[in-house]
């Protein structure tokens, strides 16, 4: 595997190639991260990776400062899977000479809910740096995990928008054998946290399988399960029923049509902050 730091080498390297797929990643890599890259190399070669941690989707009390970078674990972790050709880890002068004046900015229909209600900026920065790595890498396939299902809504509508020539990979959301889904953000948490954990997972099913046994009240099995985690300690951003195609609230009769839902869900346990969604129908 090749490791480069700069633009201009990760060009020398894909010079002349034509089935380029890509997986960018902010490092820390998991068991998630990886089977990103096995799925992109069914549908590429070479595969290319990056990890950089990117400023600008983090806000003013988020943790950028802390947010883990073991690029040599990394680096040995894709060495071993042998499933990328190169890395490429950037400094943030190299993504970033000058400040970032030129920004693309989601939709607020899109971009302004949920996450990006919670979180505002997040998916411009998340838009901005993607569309960068896209002009560095120049791939024909991408691939991004279903667990930010909203941010990779928000690519591909990117993509739509700039006609980019880059196919949108989606890939499920990998889970410990609890059901808790993987993410660089699960060693934050206590003990105790851990094996609370997977009751947001447990909360989802419990909305899945009442909706396909036929409730047709979203937001009473919502609010209800909002209310069981905060009984249990947890600070609930949200948990809501959306429809895939554009993460709209759906109507009863699309309810009752099957509609195919997405439910969405983030909060906070202790101080850390996890994400979770699962598909109906």
């Amino acid at each position: 595997m090749k490791v480069v730091h700069t633009i201009e080498e990760l060009r020398d390297q894909l010079r002349g190639q034509l089935r380029v797929s890509f997986v960018p990643t902010m490092g820390n890599l998991h068991q998630g991260h990886l089977s990103l890259m096995k799925l992109a190399r069914q549908h590429g070669d070479p595969v290319v990776a990056s990890i950089f941690v990117n400023r600008l989707q983090f806000g003013p009390n988020e943790d950028f400062d802390r947010y883990p970078r073991t690029l040599e674990v990394d680096i040995e972790k894709l060495e071993r899977e042998r499933d990328v050709y190169v890395l490429f880890a950037p400094h943030e002068k190299e993504m970033y000479p000058e400040p970032q004046s030129y920004q693309i900015l989601p939709p607020a229909d899109l971009g302004g809910i949920l996450e990006g209600e919670f979180r505002p900026g997040f998916f411009t920065g998340v838009s901005t740096v993607v569309l960068k790595l896209f002009s560095c890498v120049q791939p024909q396939v991408a691939v991004f995990g279903k667990k930010d299902y909203q941010q990779l809504m928000v690519v591909r509508h990117m993509c739509r928008q700039f006609q980019l020539p880059v196919k949108i990979i989606a890939h499920e959301t990998v889970r410990d054998t609890d059901g808790l889904a993987l993410s660089s953000r699960n060693r934050y948490l206590s003990e105790h946290e851990r094996a609370e954990a997977p009751q947001l997972y447990a909360c989802l099913q419990g909305i899945r399988t009442r909706l396909l046994a036929g409730a047709s009240n979203p937001d009473e099995l919502t609010q209800e399960a909002a209310a069981f985690l905060t009984a249990r300690g947890w600070d609930v951003d949200y948990l809501t029923l959306r429809r895939q195609r554009d993460l709209c609230a759906p109507s009863p009769e699309e309810i009752r049509s099957a509609e195919p839902l997405v439910i969405l869900s983030a909060a906070k346990l202790g101080a850390t902050r996890l994400i979770d969604n699962l598909e109906v129908f």
